[in-house]
């Protein structure tokens, strides 16, 4: 067990006084067996009026209101927990979903809904090409498959990280060669749904107590739905599978739904002047 301290601060400036429109924060991290939150307390400069809610995925979302003029925006976030996940698990995979290809139960192909739909437009089926090169053998082994998947986008894509916002899609990746972690979740997610799979986006943080990787930032990974094992992490950015080193904030069908802030101003044109983020996990123990 690795008990963990996250502080994650995001600041606006404005260059002149400005009106802060309602803002949605996705902070909080997701309670699981393997998760156990102790605390989580968000701060909010200017003072607001906070108000809790679950969203249609269960992530719990904060809605920030505001009254007056500010010149600036302050959004921190401390939270301390304990995550007790194994770095080498084993998946109980149903006898029906052990190879590949398998059918889903109606009941849950229903409730997977668009999470088993691809989402980008893939007009010559490069994507689907692609995402079927990994597929060695009909039938292949259903976990192998998705490791192999997860694990070779390290061989066609390199990581870079990227401050500007939005997602590249997956064709985009695939024709840059380059991507940031948010880039390779989207990839391997798209191609897992082109295989037929029930996948969707997590957004979170990485404990790295090594430092390999930029850790001031959030991190974003995937997880799969196979019968018997139920949603299984595969993080394409580390070539990992498992939640060991994982901290889920949010998980959804996009990843363009799991923003940590996501607010408007109303002021004048030229009025927005920085934004800053600042992310630390670390050990408690």
């Amino acid at each position: 067990m690795i008990a963990l301290t996250i502080h994650h601060r995001t600041t606006y400036r404005y260059n002149r006084p400005v009106g802060l429109n309602p803002h949605r924060l996705m902070l909080r991290p997701r309670e699981s067996r393997e998760l156990r939150l102790l605390s989580a307390v968000v701060t909010v400069v200017p003072e607001a009026i906070i108000a809790w809610a679950h969203d249609v995925s269960g992530n719990a979302v904060a809605t920030a209101s505001f009254q007056g003029l500010t010149d600036r925006l302050i959004v921190d976030s401390v939270a301390e927990l304990e995550l007790d996940a194994v770095a080498w698990p084993v998946f109980d995979v149903a006898a029906s979903a052990a190879a590949y290809p398998f059918a889903y139960l109606p009941d849950d192909l229903a409730d997977l809904g668009q999470l088993a739909m691809p989402q980008y437009p893939d007009p010559t089926h490069r994507l689907r090409l692609w995402a079927e090169a990994f597929v060695r053998d009909r039938p292949t082994d259903t976990l192998a498959l998705l490791k192999d998947l997860s694990g070779g986008i390290t061989g066609w894509v390199g990581y870079r990280s990227r401050e500007d916002e939005g997602t590249q899609a997956p064709i985009e990746t695939l024709d840059r060669g380059w991507g940031s972690c948010r880039d390779f979740a989207v990839l391997f997610v798209e191609a897992a749904r082109l295989l037929g799979f029930g996948a969707r986006i997590v957004s979170g943080y990485l404990y790295n107590p090594e430092r390999q990787m930029d850790s001031s930032t959030t991190h974003a990974w995937a997880e799969v739905f196979v019968p018997g094992a139920g949603w299984i992490t595969f993080d394409p950015t580390n070539r990992s599978v498992g939640g060991f080193n994982l901290i889920p904030v949010a998980v959804g069908r996009g990843i363009h739904q799991l923003m940590p802030v996501v607010g408007s101003f109303s002021g004048p044109a030229g009025a927005f002047g920085g934004l800053w983020v600042d992310v630390s996990v670390t050990s408690r123990s």
